[in-house]
């Protein structure tokens, strides 16, 4: 693949499982962060052994999750890995068809938010370190809202299009060359009904 595939849209049984590892999606993570990585150079960051880390990647490898990519330096030994696409995206029509898909789809879900929440709590513990630049734009609320379901539908669509947006100038402005000053930002959105 030449070009990434932007945002690939996990249907399969398969393929969520594949990414729904508590060690895959680490290894997933921190190559999307990196753009391209060996299984060493990954291994090294999640603090796990090159076998290991070496290991997770082939599965995810075999589900189109990453690929090869093209050597950055040095040793032609070693495999270079990238992301296949620009994020995944996992909807939950898609696993709603049998008792055993759902409870995939609720098991990956849990996960991912344990990830999530282990990220921030670990912002919460450095604060401190990211300084006055950054404590004005750092934020946790919570909304109240009362909203239909077509309504709802269209926030989380209006929420994810306005992440895109400040995505793709963060990612233009770095290809300029005017990436000083720019950090990995998290952004976590969960909208969902619930019984007061």
């Amino acid at each position: 693949m030449t070009e990434k595939e932007r945002g690939r849209r996990i249907k399969d049984m398969g393929t969520l499982k594949a990414l729904a590892h508590p060690l895959r999606m680490r290894l997933y993570r921190a190559l999307t962060l990196a753009g391209t990585a060996t299984a060493s150079q990954l291994a090294e960051q999640v603090d796990e052994a090159v076998s290991l880390a070496s290991y997770h990647l082939r599965k995810l490898a075999e589900h189109g999750l990453i690929e090869e990519a093209e050597p950055q330096r040095g040793d032609a030994r070693e495999r270079w890995w990238r992301p296949a696409s620009d994020g995944v995206r996992i909807r939950d029509e898609d696993f709603r068809d049998a008792p055993e898909e759902i409870a995939a789809h609720t098991a990956a879900s849990r996960l991912f938010f344990a990830q999530r929440s282990d990220m921030y709590l670990r912002f919460l513990d450095e604060r401190p370190q990211w300084g006055e630049r950054w404590a004005p734009g750092a934020v946790s609320s919570e909304a109240v809202l009362r909203l239909t379901p077509g309504e709802l539908a269209e926030l989380s669509g209006e929420m994810l299009a306005l992440v895109r947006r400040y995505d793709e100038r963060g990612r233009a402005a770095e290809a300029a060359g005017e990436g000083e000053g720019r950090e990995n930002v998290a952004v976590h959105t969960y909208a969902f009904p619930f019984h007061g």
